[in-house]
């Protein structure tokens, strides 16, 4: 097939699945004070970029939010560390686009900054079990933006840069993944520009 395109290469968080630190340290806690206190702790804490680093364990990154909370969230930390998973809701008109892109022959992969257990989140994406491969900053230990990611991607499954393009809701991420020599598109929430993005470059 004569295409400029090869890959299309998804994030996971707010591109194939939601991700809101917030909104999950809610439905953990009793009161709007309580879910800002755990979120800030957990999600919004450095620990969380350590956890999808994957330069330290899901213990420690556990002991380490429960130090920054009062004891008596220490149980709602708990239950949001180990199921906060399970509030992530697929982004269906993504999930659709990439599934009719797999049956239209081209690859599909995900690339993520997230922890080792990525599939407790991306195990509901209906597009996952089409998914050519997926690469994880916490596997990997090397996170977006760094270019090194994304042409560890392309080693990995014999993909050119140029043939691939990134999508992302972060725009640092697409600028470390244009470095690479991808194509890269910014997501902010047009599922239809989206596919016309990918289409115009073929």
């Amino acid at each position: 097939m004569d295409r400029k395109l090869r890959a299309i290469v998804f994030d996971m968080g707010n591109v194939l699945m939601t991700f809101d630190g917030p909104y999950f340290a809610s439905r953990f806690t009793d009161t709007p004070e309580d879910a800002a206190l755990l979120n800030d702790a957990l999600f919004g804490a450095p620990i969380w970029a350590l956890l999808d680093s994957g330069t330290v364990s899901h213990e420690t990154a556990l002991r380490v939010a429960a130090a920054h909370l009062p004891e008596r969230l220490r149980p709602n930390l708990d239950e949001c560390f180990h199921h906060w998973p399970e509030l992530s809701e697929p982004l269906e008109e993504v999930n659709d686009l990439a599934i009719r892109l797999k049956d239209e022959g081209y690859q599909i992969y995900v690339l993520s900054n997230a922890n080792v257990n990525i599939m407790a989140q991306l195990g509901h994406a209906p597009a996952t079990p089409h998914l050519d491969g997926v690469v994880v900053s916490g596997i990997e230990r090397i996170m977006k933006p760094d270019p090194a990611i994304f042409l560890l991607l392309c080693e990995r499954y014999g993909l050119a840069p140029e043939e691939c393009i990134f999508i992302d809701d972060n725009a640092d991420n697409c600028e470390g993944a244009r470095v690479a020599g991808m194509h890269a598109y910014h997501f902010t929430g047009d599922a239809a520009e989206l596919a016309a993005t990918i289409r115009a470059l073929g």
